[in-house]
């Protein structure tokens, strides 16, 4: 990974009054025929300790959360999903971390979609921030979110992918940790 100027990484950031950095996100649950699930990993603050997560990122000024899920997806991964085909959102979080040595909260909408189709990924729109701080991007089977030990966020991610799995989406926007 490179190095990378604090002040590229932090442009699409609001300084809180509290000192913490925020934004507002979108994330995507993508899972293909498979019943895998696209997760990003990240070590930027800490390289023995990844993290995994749902493709996402920033939603930009005018820009919906729905449209930001499907242009961060297609960034960070090459899939092309249409902003009408994602569900939801089907949880929201507020997320607490640190990220180049900053303290962040990020208030998260998660949309989900189903793949049938091709799910070949790739890396090539990945910004400069991306390649900076993105370790990996890889398929993770269902079953394994919910015993591996790596750190995966949401930390509901498997039970909330195997509810919409079993009964697919109800409409309502759940708040998860």
């Amino acid at each position: 990974m490179s190095a990378i100027d604090p002040d590229t990484v932090f442009a699409e950031w609001r300084l809180a009054d509290d000192g913490v950095w925020e934004r507002d996100a979108a994330r995507v649950i993508v899972v293909d025929a498979a019943r895998r699930v696209l997760l990003v990993g990240v070590d930027v603050d800490d390289s023995a300790r990844a993290r995994w997560f749902t493709p996402g990122g920033g939603v930009e000024p005018r820009e919906s959360e729905r449209t930001a899920a499907s242009r961060e997806l297609f960034e960070e991964s090459g899939l092309d999903v249409p902003p009408d085909d994602l569900a939801g959102p089907v949880a929201v979080r507020d997320a607490e971390f640190t990220y180049f040595g900053r303290p962040c909260r990020q208030h998260e909408a998660l949309f989900h979609v189903r793949l049938d189709g091709g799910t070949a990924l790739r890396t090539d729109g990945w910004t400069e921030v991306e390649r900076a701080s993105v370790a990996d991007i890889a398929w993770w089977d269902v079953d394994e979110l919910s015993t591996t030990e790596t750190t995966i966020y949401p930390p509901a991610l498997a039970s909330l992918v195997t509810a919409l799995l079993e009964h697919g989406w109800d409409g309502a926007t759940r708040t998860v940790d």
